[in-house]
Formats: C-alpha cells, sequence, structure tokens
C-alpha cells in the first residue's frame, strides 16, 4: 500500500516554553473553569514555584500511584514541543502525533503531569474539542490517563510501539519517527545502481546513512534504516545528530530542506541474513519493508529511506477522508 504526506504550513504553536498547570483539571472541566483554581490552592494564595506549585489531594503521584493526598508543592506540567499546523489534514491528529512525539521523547525527570485541556488548546492553537479529541487517541494508545478532577497524566510506561499512519504532515511524520534510540551503524558515499537511479537520474553518487532503531525502555531492536541523501543536503548533516533525531527533522531543520511531500510504500516482506542479525529475529521472520521518498520544492527526491520493522512490532495503517 502506499500513501502520500503533503507539507505546508499554516501557523505556529508558541514554542517549548513552560506551561502553568491548574488544579482540579478532569476532562469536560476545560471549558468550564469551575474545578480549577489558576495555580492557587484551596485557600486561593499562590504557593510560588515555576508552575504555581500546585497542591493535589489524591492524584497520581510521580510513578503513576495515587498519593493518598499528599501535597505536590515541586510538581510540574509536562511541556510538549510546538507544532506547526497544516490546515489540509485533521488538526486533532496532527496534534496527537507531535504530543505522542514529546511524550516518547522526553527525558528522565521530566513532570508527568499534563497541562489542562485549556492550556494545551491554547499551546498547539487548537480548539478545547479538537485537544480533547487528540488526547482521547493517546488514551487509547495507553501513552496518558485521565483521572476525574485531578488532571492527565502521562504513564510511566508509555514506550510501546503504536501503528505508524500514512497520514500526516511533515511534523507528524517527525512524531511518529520519535521515542526510540538511535545508533548510526555507518555512512559514507555510495554509487546510485538498482533501484536508486529510480529517484536520483541526474547523480552518479549519494551519500548513505545506516541507522539502527532499538526500543528504549528494553534495548530490543525494532527496525533498521538505510537512507540515499543527495550530497548537497548531506553536506549540512551532523551524524551525532542522528542519534538524537530522526532524517526528517535533521534534513528540515538542520539541512535547511524545505520539504513539499513524501511518499510512503509499504510491503511485507521476510528477514534476509542482515535483517535477522540486525533485529534479533529467526531468518525469513515476516517483515515490513518501508520505502518512504521525500521530495524539497523543487520536486527533486533529496532522502529514500528504506526501513525494515519488525512485523511483530509494527503495524500500518491508512486513514481515508470522505
Amino acid at each position: 500500500m502506499s500513501g502520500t504526506r503533503r507539507g505546508g504550513v499554516d501557523r505556529g504553536g508558541t514554542g517549548r516554553d513552560s506551561l502553568p498547570e491548574r488544579d482540579g483539571a478532569e476532562p469536560g472541566d476545560a471549558e468550564r473553569g469551575d474545578a480549577e483554581t489558576d495555580g492557587r490552592d484551596q485557600d486561593g494564595a499562590g504557593t510560588g514555584g515555576p508552575f504555581g506549585g500546585e497542591v493535589v489531594a489524591g492524584g497520581p503521584a510521580a510513578d503513576g500511584t495515587a498519593n493518598g493526598g499528599r501535597d505536590r508543592s515541586e510538581s510540574a506540567a509536562f511541556a510538549p514541543d510546538s507544532l506547526v499546523l497544516n490546515r489540509k489534514l485533521p488538526l486533532w491528529y496532527q496534534v496527537s502525533q507531535s504530543l505522542r512525539a514529546s511524550i516518547l521523547g522526553r527525558h528522565p525527570g521530566d513532570p508527568l503531569r499534563l497541562p489542562t485541556e485549556e492550556r494545551l488548546a491554547e499551546h498547539y492553537g487548537v480548539g478545547v474539542l479538537t485537544m480533547r479529541q487528540a488526547l482521547k487517541e493517546l488514551v487509547g494508545e495507553g501513552l496518558i490517563s485521565r483521572h476525574r478532577r485531578h488532571g492527565t497524566f502521562i504513564e510511566p510506561g508509555s514506550r510501546r510501539s503504536a501503528p505508524r499512519r500514512l497520514l500526516g504532515s511533515v511534523d507528524a511524520v517527525v512524531a511518529q519517527q520519535s521515542g526510540d534510540m538511535t545508533t548510526v551503524l555507518g555512512h559514507g558515499p555510495a554509487k546510485v545502481t538498482g533501484e536508486l537511479a529510480e529517484f536520483f537520474p541526474d547523480l552518479a553518487e549519494i551519500v548513505s546513512y545506516t541507522r539502527l532503531r532499538r526500543d528504549r525502555e528494553s534495548g530490543e531492536p525494532v527496525s533498521w534504516a538505510q537512507n540515499a541523501v543527495r550530497p548537497e543536503a548531506a553536506a549540512h548533516i551532523d551524524v551525532a545528530a542522528l542519534a538524537e533525531a530522526p532524517m526528517t527533522k535533521v534534513l528540515r531543520d538542520a539541512a535547511g530542506v524545505t520539504i513539499s511531500r513524501i511518499t510512503d510504500t509499504v510491503r511485507a516482506t521476510l528477514a534476509d541474513p542482515v535483517t535477522a542479525e540486525l533485529l534479533d529475529v529467526p531468518l525469513l521472520s515476516p517483515i515490513l519493508h518501508y520505502t518512504g521518498v521525500t521530495y524539497d520544492e523543487r520536486g527533486r527526491v533529496v532522502d529514500v529511506a528504506r526501513i525494515r520493522y519488525r512485523g511483530d512490532r509494527f503495524a500500518f495503517s491508512v486513514t481515508v477522508q470522505a
């Protein structure tokens, strides 16, 4: 199956600034505002701290369990990344994927509590109902949980794989590629041969990158990728950056490539000896073979990504809008 993601931006988020949390948030409260105290305790006195130092009675503790009514005066709300919205795609989907990437890419010690629906909606530049739908998606994935009158929290063990969806803006692509640990196995110039000649008819040589992705929690290999990149774009790529960010993000943000679209193709195949060794699976076991072709604003191919996913760890889904 294949699908096409188109770039193009409409408006941006507000940046990754600290977002103040307000107490007593619950699904459905964001629009009413009657249960929120705007960072104040029940007596109405400000408690200070970067996020108002709110007091949470009976809500989930940092380890995801109920805190039994203990104060969390030093608690803070998790600050997600910003997002550039594409009006051609469902807003709730873009927001959910961006927030998902922020959650999966969080650092140890980051707060588990999310800002309220209202604060998140303001941060992403969307309506509360859109934000609520985005959060519902993440609840379904098991990434977050919602607790009546106490707020929304990241699940501490929320690093499981979710289906890759063939729908989205470039930001959504980046979001779905985030969260795993990446090791660069090798890189360097390579001849344009075989199927690559179809994508780079004007080149005799490209720069090749080979990467292995592992689950951040278990260390288990989940996919390996080969990227064929146009040399003028590769000249701006810091190899070390590929261990921290997906190729799409590096091309856009570091190499300055204006991405117009990404065409995806996914097919089922069997593990060859190289794939079996890298992904630690039996020879000839089921593998999902993904090819992503990235185009710049001039219509030229900038990157051809060929990724082999473990068949027992990934699923791809396609959404068709009526």
